[in-house]
């Protein structure tokens, strides 16, 4: 254990923070739902705990698939490239606002062009990189985007995210595939990632998030056949020590999400957990903030739960941070301006 310390709300919100896990298109503010929700045809229920449970994922559900579902409200309301602006900035206002200096934010092209065909690949991106860059005029804090391929879609139309991603490479630091993990096949996307990764791209990959017998082999797919620097989640290789070794020594740092976690109901409890295993069997570990909109959260919660339930103190959240800041795709001299401490290599 560390020199453990229960440190206040406050303490932790004043950490210097690194969110490296950071869903844009569900990280809508409240306020701003609330906002906007009527005039795309939401009735606002007058009971706020009822208004709560129409729009937000705040208790456990049955499973990750339960909870993608609940993404299709906020979807709805991505309509608009004035929205999409608003809603980058708020991003990084309300991340800067909970200690965070390093920011990557996520997002899949596919999830708001299927409800809004209109707009385009290239307009939902030029509005996010707007909304980013008057932020960044505001507060000290470093940003950058990465493009998500959708696990969902055919590897053809994943060709073309792809594409996209590779042509804006300039404002893209790298990409992400997404979704459910059931029975995936990560071989017909591997040339497609190498391409990305041959023009500069970086590449962290959702695995190891759910409870299924495969997925601790989907983190090792995902390293071995699409080329991983970073797992998204992972936490599932608790299932299989061997897995847990591979990891560390490859030092590929994990982007876990423990509020995410349980809600999904990835472990039942959050004292399940398996962060301080991990942590105390040498796996680079981040904390991260998945969904926070969707989710009535923010980053300093995961450190709240790191806290009460797996005794993590100052010590462990200054080398978490450490972690993600050297693990981060952002430029090195970026993320060196906004951040305290020399960033080394993990």
């Amino acid at each position: 254990m560390s020199d453990f310390t229960l440190l206040s709300p406050a303490q932790i919100r004043a950490i210097p923070k690194v969110d490296l896990h950071r869903h844009l298109d569900c990280s809508m503010r409240w306020s701003t739902l609330c906002e906007l929700a009527p005039a795309f045809g939401f009735e606002l229920p007058s009971n706020q705990a009822a208004r709560r449970e129409k729009f937000l994922v705040t208790e456990p559900m049955v499973d990750l698939n339960s909870v993608l579902q609940k993404f299709g409200a906020a979807q709805k309301l991505l309509a608009s490239e004035q929205i999409l602006s608003r809603l980058a900035y708020e991003a990084c206002e309300d991340a800067y606002n909970d200690g965070v200096l390093v920011l990557e934010l996520r997002y899949a092209p596919n999830f708001i062009n299927d409800a809004h065909p209109h707009l385009t690949f290239e307009k939902i991106h030029v509005a996010f990189v707007d909304g980013i860059e008057r932020a960044k005029k505001i507060w000290p804090i470093a940003v950058g985007l990465i493009c998500i391929i959708q696990k969902t879609k055919s590897v053809a139309v994943a060709a073309t995210v792809i594409d996209f991603a590779i042509d804006h490479r300039e404002t893209f630091i790298g990409v992400d595939l997404a979704d459910p993990e059931n029975d995936f096949d990560p071989r017909p996307m591997a040339s497609l990632f190498q391409r990305a990764k041959a023009e500069s791209l970086h590449i962290t990959i959702h695995a190891g998030e759910t409870p299924l017998l495969s997925s601790p082999g989907s983190v090792q797919e995902s390293i071995e056949i699409l080329g991983a620097e970073r797992i998204g989640h992972g936490i599932q290789i608790i299932r299989d020590l061997g897995l847990v070794e591979f990891v560390r020594f490859r030092r590929i740092p994990l982007e876990v999400c423990p509020w995410s976690n349980y809600l999904t109901q990835a472990f039942p409890r959050l004292e399940d957990h398996p962060l301080r295993i991990l942590w105390n069997a040498g796996v680079l570990l981040t904390l991260n903030s998945d969904d926070p909109g969707i989710f009535d959260s923010r980053l300093s919660d995961e450190y709240e739960i790191a806290q009460r339930y797996h005794q993590f103190g100052l010590s462990e959240f200054t080398r978490a941070n450490d972690v993600a800041a050297a693990a981060s795709f952002i430029p090195v001299q970026e993320r060196q301006k906004v951040w305290p401490r020399q960033i080394l290599s993990n």
